[in-house]
């Protein structure tokens, strides 16, 4: 097994194994694990407490128990984690971190069936406004507060300040990996691409940047090949599970750039210097964050920021990966279906459900759309 094929192991194993990835953490610090809710948080301040940050987005199972709290037509990220939730799967965990960007997430942090204590935090949605900063770091505040009595220790200063170097550096790694990733599709397929991503949501951030650093140093040596298939972009919440991956991979469908919620907008934007405090500049991140359908954007900039994607990855079409049931999502998805059209941009929207365990209908309509390019 080459060095390339051993890191991309190791960081698929981590994807697939959070349980384990906590506990090996424990072991090794003695401090457990705090849940991050989809889809923004300020990990910084979990990370300063040296506590993991632990992603929470779902799995991959049959709804029953959820039934009982959430509405058939909440989305399916929401129903695996009531699901998970209400057969104990987070009861380990701290404390979870929860933002509330749609109403689905409202209702479901009022309906958290686990024994873990949560803290609910609110993004304000006016952003330009220097008033949604300042409200902003009151929040963050509050957060610091109630994360200090949870893990029992104070939260300097210099601890976020370093966690959020640390967290810039992941987010600059993780973008060249990006580029990296479409010069080398031979080598980093699509499934082994989202591991990539899915793995440092289970992994201490320093770890996670230092095996990606290798992996990009190591793909590197190998000499750049033409790709005879075809190259897309992705947008939407997330393209899970594996087996929809798989499928782009049985057809030779590249992933050279992506605008997933569980992806790349995750280190879209770096928190930035200033002499301002830590937690103003976690909070301006926001106010600087664009093209998601949760951010408030009156502009409706992400139509432009996939063509602008297109063009520089010389992409064949953008595929639009569209979780079922997500209201944000789908108000998007018109403005821009309408500029793709306007400029000749081959597109494709699949549905994503996380309790499928059927793609003959994706594989066919993924099929055809590839043989139509």
């Amino acid at each position: 097994m080459s060095r390339v094929e051993d890191i991309l192991k190791q960081l698929a194993d981590v994807a697939a194994n959070p349980k384990k990835a906590m506990d090996d953490y424990k072991a090794e610090t003695g401090k457990g694990a705090i849940g991050i809710m989809p889809l923004y948080a300020p990990e910084e301040l979990v990370h300063a407490t040296g506590y993991l940050p632990m992603g929470i987005w779902g799995g991959q199972k049959q709804i029953a128990k959820a039934r009982t709290y959430l509405p058939p037509f909440a989305c399916s990220i929401m129903q695996q984690i009531m699901e998970l939730q209400c057969e104990g799967a987070y009861d380990d965990l701290a404390a979870v971190l929860i933002s509330v960007p749609c109403d689905t997430l409202k209702c479901l942090s009022q309906k958290w069936k686990g024994t873990s204590p949560t803290i609910v935090f609110t993004h304000p949605q006016n952003r330009p406004l220097e008033a949604a900063n300042k409200f902003l770091v009151e929040e963050y505040k509050l957060i610091k507060t109630k994360l200090e009595k949870i893990v029992g220790a104070t939260i300097t200063n210099s601890a976020i300040e370093a966690s959020i170097k640390v967290y810039n550096e992941n987010r600059a790694v993780m973008r060249e990996f990006v580029k990296v990733a479409a010069d080398y599709p031979q080598v980093v397929d699509p499934v082994a691409r989202h591991a990539v991503f899915k793995s440092r949501m289970f992994m201490e951030k320093s770890k996670h940047t230092a095996l990606v650093r290798e992996l990009i140093d190591e793909i590197k040596k190998s000499e750049v090949k033409p790709w005879d298939g075809k190259k897309v972009i992705l947008t939407g919440i997330m393209a899970e599970p594996n087996e929809l991956l798989d499928i782009f991979k049985e057809f030779g469908v590249a992933i050279v750039a992506d605008d997933l919620a569980q992806e790349s907008r995750q280190i879209r934007t770096d928190v930035i210097d200033g002499e301002e405090g830590p937690l103003y500049r976690l909070a301006k991140q926001w106010q600087q964050f664009y093209g998601c359908s949760v951010a408030t954007d009156t502009k409706k900039i992400r139509g432009k920021m996939l063509m602008d994607m297109v063009a520089q990855t010389e992409a064949d079409a953008v595929i639009v990966c569209m979780m079922k049931f997500c209201d944000p999502e789908e108000w998007d998805y018109p403005v821009y279906y309408r500029q793709f059209e306007e400029k000749g941009i081959k597109s494709l929207m699949i549905e994503v459900d996380q309790e499928a365990t059927a793609f003959e209908q994706v594989r066919t309509r993924v099929q055809s759309f590839v043989e139509n390019m």
